[in-house]
């Protein structure tokens, strides 16, 4: 992926003036590329000096596959009515950074020369108003373009516009339809792909099984071999851990095969399958794919959205499919067990996961293999999209992990604990209040800051619990946001 670097100028000054423009422009270009603190490459466009360059500049983002956005500036002033039908068309993420080329003022040298040259604190107002006129969502970076917290806030621009672009080709593959009777993994899967893009279908999980029956032995046993050099084999039942690893193989194949990054399984619908898949939907995680359990489409294509943003971010920790399980009450210490039956990312594990089989008690199916591990300590969030009907809801729980307080011999799954901020009880009410699902994506990559952005450049509602964050003030949001979703804000 690449971002369009887009300075804006006008003809009155001179070829003089544009030329410098424009070489300035390119140092910019070059020295951040050079930095390597951005996750993708910025390309040098053409100094937009008219309305039909910037249109024609506007529309070749639009139609350019590689491109993940523009980033804007005014290095001196642009007129901003020459923008009005470029902005107005433009569909991709958009900065505006608001920098200047030089540093600092040049005391005894400056003149007006170079005060027509050098006009972005006032260029960018005019820029700036512009896209405010249109209520155009934009990010805006204020800094000079070589500190490291200017190129910070570009980088996170770019990892928020990843995982909108990710959201225009993600394909989810549902095996099953969501499990009978729940409520809050239901959804709109048109809306959601009028807004983020997402093309959720299904197939029926006889396609994989018949995927399954022509995967190699051999191929199984080169998976098997990788994966106890990457994981600790602690079970004598070798023939579950290779249907987990035959399901990976072909689950990759025909997600590789149909173009889909995403998937959902459910333990009602396994006819022909030996076991759940648990360790294979982990291992695929772990690879970069998206999940969600019991056919919740909305989770599992947030999970490999938020994975593409936090690749992007280069942070470190992981990102995961999770649900809260239960709850420890101790007064002083309340803390949040989460787990799955199954199906959590070894990207968060603190130390080796071991591979484990026992039994699931739910399914009526063999014991499954499973990844068995515990995650650190990490600032982290979680992160769950509900359909209130209408619109979509994104809710952003801020968190604390830490390792699990006491062991547990007898719960064989992946587990992690954390403390909800501002507190346990304060954020289950307001959580429970917002609609939040119990299935959400838990990361210690990114952060509200990082979903809020996204939520923004897709135009969904975003609430966030947190320090600082009263029932009081989360009931106003609320209640703002749907009045402001009823006309149409």
């Amino acid at each position: 992926m690449k971002f369009y670097f887009i300075t804006g100028a006008q003809d009155l000054y001179g070829e003089e003036t544009l030329r410098l423009v424009a070489k300035n422009s390119r140092a910019i270009v070059n020295g951040l590329n050079k930095a390597e603190t951005l996750p993708f490459k910025l390309e040098l466009k053409n100094t937009a000096i008219s309305d039909s360059a910037i249109t024609e500049v506007m529309l070749e983002a639009n139609s350019d596959p590689d491109c993940g956005g523009i980033i804007t500036w005014m290095h001196t002033f642009s007129p901003a009515k020459m923008w009005i039908e470029g902005l107005r068309l433009l569909d991709k993420p958009y900065l505006h950074l608001h920098t200047q080329f030089n540093r600092e003022i040049p005391w005894d040298e400056i003149d007006m020369d170079f005060m027509n040259l050098n006009q972005s604190a006032h260029g960018d107002r005019e820029h700036g108003f512009m896209a405010a006129r249109l209520r155009k969502p934009h990010a805006v970076a204020a800094g000079y373009w070589k500190d490291a917290e200017t190129q910070e806030k570009i980088a996170d621009f770019m990892a928020a516009a990843a995982g909108v672009m990710e959201g225009r080709k993600l394909r989810c593959a549902r095996f099953g339809d969501n499990m009978r009777n729940v409520a809050v993994t239901e959804g709109d899967k048109i809306e959601a792909q009028i807004k983020l893009g997402w093309q959720v279908n299904s197939w029926g999980i006889g396609d994989l099984c018949d995927m399954m029956r022509e995967v190699p032995d051999k191929a199984v046993d080169a998976e098997f071999e990788a994966v106890c050099e990457k994981y600790e084999l602690c079970t004598d039942d070798i023939s579950e851990v290779k249907n987990q690893l035959r399901i990976t193989i072909a689950l990759r194949g025909f997600m590789k095969e149909n173009k889909i990054s995403a998937f959902v399984t459910g333990f009602q619908d396994l006819h022909g399958m030996k076991s759940l898949p648990g360790m294979a939907s982990q291992l695929l995680m772990a690879e970069g794919y998206g999940f969600g359990a019991e056919g919740d489409w909305k989770t599992s294509c947030l999970t490999r959205v938020m994975k593409v943003m936090a690749e992007a971010k280069k942070t470190p920790g992981g990102t995961t499919f999770m649900e809260d399980y239960t709850y420890n009450l101790k007064k002083g210490d309340e803390t949040v067990l989460g787990a799955h039956m199954l199906e959590v990312c070894p990207s968060i594990a603190a130390d080796k996961p071991k591979i484990e089989v026992h039994p699931l008690g739910i399914g009526g199916k063999e014991p499954p293999a499973r990844l068995v591990f515990e995650s650190g300590e990490s600032e982290a969030i979680n992160v769950t999209l509900v359909d209130m009907g209408g619109r979509l809801r994104m809710i952003v729980q801020e968190i604390s992990t830490i390792p699990p307080i006491h062991h547990m011999p007898n719960l064989p799954v992946a587990a992690t604990m954390w403390r909800p901020k501002p507190d346990m009880l304060s954020a289950s009410e307001m959580y429970i209040y917002s609609g939040g699902a119990h299935h959400f994506v838990l990361s210690q990559q990114l952060t509200y800051a990082d979903m809020a952005r996204f939520a923004e450049m897709v135009g969904i509602e975003c609430v966030r619990i947190g320090d600082g964050v009263t029932m009081e003030a989360l009931k106003q949001t609320l209640l703002i946001n749907e009045v402001a979703s009823r006309l149409g804000i």
